[in-house]
């Protein structure tokens, strides 16, 4: 089948990229703004492949989508294009609110009309899969039970609720116009090409760097963590096999505050690359002022995928994070130069000052 993935450059969509050229024969087309989170060099592996094409355009831009649709003979859009980061929702909410809403009407209503003029067979094979997070859920009480696709949505930060919006407009497309979609919300995700701004990656190089570890509040706050591979796989299922006019939760079963992530990082840089004083990285840890609408806790029930379509993760937390952290160890070439970007307010003085923190 012929794929076209919005935001393929980033971190999510650039895993599956790499993830359909190499254990498909689908062909990819990767269609990405190049924002400032994208890297082509996450595609290093696959941009020479016969099977893979980047197109730079962006969502809203439906001329330019919907040439890439007719151009390449389209059967599935997964759309992962979008602004991801809590903080920077919080400091400037404007570009997820044009981004994830604004631009994902756009993509939509460029995506109804190129499946509108499909002849019979193309058309009943064609799929939109909306891409989301379970943030849209809110947050959960810590003795709770998990999200499942029956939770009631209730953001908490601008982000989030641009997420929960464009959830919304995909369903609407679907049960409006019958466009044929499917939906899934997934658990926070980590592993290789991570941009460096999010928590697991910000603590692994500033760890290296001997820089302070950021935390926000007392660290309790809970998060379920999935490898971003399993991720791409369970993706590539919900497109091909799901049933439209549903929704998947993805989740990896993985809880764990954010805390314990920073010490176990900490741990693991430590086996593997010890520090020069023969102390822990743990010490490098620095609580900071918790940030407005912090949820408490995110869990997710697979069930559904599990059952239905036959997904599991294959790495658990702490196997994920062992790769995830030698990949970095080991691929100073990509995060190098993106590192060396931060403005000069975000780089702390070694073994002092202040970063901004994540999770």
């Amino acid at each position: 089948m012929n794929f076209l993935v919005t935001g393929g450059a980033g971190f999510i969509g650039s895993a599956v990229c790499r993830h359909l050229i190499a254990n498909t024969e689908h062909r990819v087309v990767n269609l990405d703004k190049l924002t400032y989170a994208a890297s082509l060099a996450s595609l290093s592996a696959i941009e020479n492949d016969r099977r893979y094409r980047f197109v730079r355009a962006d969502i809203a831009d439906r001329k330019a989508v919907g040439a890439a649709l007719r151009d390449n003979d389209i059967d599935v859009v997964m759309h992962l294009a979008a602004e991801s980061h809590v903080d920077r929702s919080i400091d400037g909410p404007s570009a997820f609110v044009d981004t994830n809403i604004v631009g994902t009407y756009h993509l939509l209503e460029a995506v109804r009309a190129y499946w509108a003029r499909l002849p019979h067979g193309p058309r009943e094979r064609f799929r939109f899969h909306h891409v989301s997070t379970d943030e849209v859920y809110g947050e959960l009480p810590m003795d709770g039970s998990p999200f499942t696709e029956a939770t009631p949505y209730a953001p908490s930060s601008p982000y989030s609720a641009s997420k929960a919006a464009s959830d919304h407009l995909a369903m609407a497309w679907h049960r409006t116009y019958g466009l044929p979609l499917v939906l899934s919300n997934c658990s926070n995700n980590y592993g290789p090409f991570h941009f460096p701004e999010k928590l697991i990656p910000l603590v692994i190089l500033n760890a290296l760097h001997g820089e302070p570890l950021p935390v926000y509040g007392s660290g309790e706050n809970v998060r379920d963590w999935i490898f971003v591979e399993d991720h791409a796989r369970a993706l590539e299922l919900v497109a091909t096999k799901g049933e439209t006019g549903r929704s998947y939760i993805i989740g990896g079963r993985n809880e764990r505050t954010n805390l314990s992530v920073v010490e176990a990082i900490c741990d693991v840089l430590d086996r593997i690359r010890p520090p020069a004083r023969a102390t822990s990285r743990r010490e490098l840890i620095r609580f900071v002022p918790d940030r407005p609408g912090h949820d408490l806790r995110y869990a997710t029930d697979a069930s559904r995928i599990e059952a239905e379509l036959g997904w599991r993760a294959k790495e658990t937390f702490d196997t994920g994070l062992e790769k995830t952290v030698r990949w970095f160890v080991e691929n100073e070439a990509w995060w190098r130069p993106i590192r060396d970007r931060r403005p000069a307010s975000e780089r702390p003085a070694r073994l002092g000052g202040t970063a901004k923190a994540a999770g």
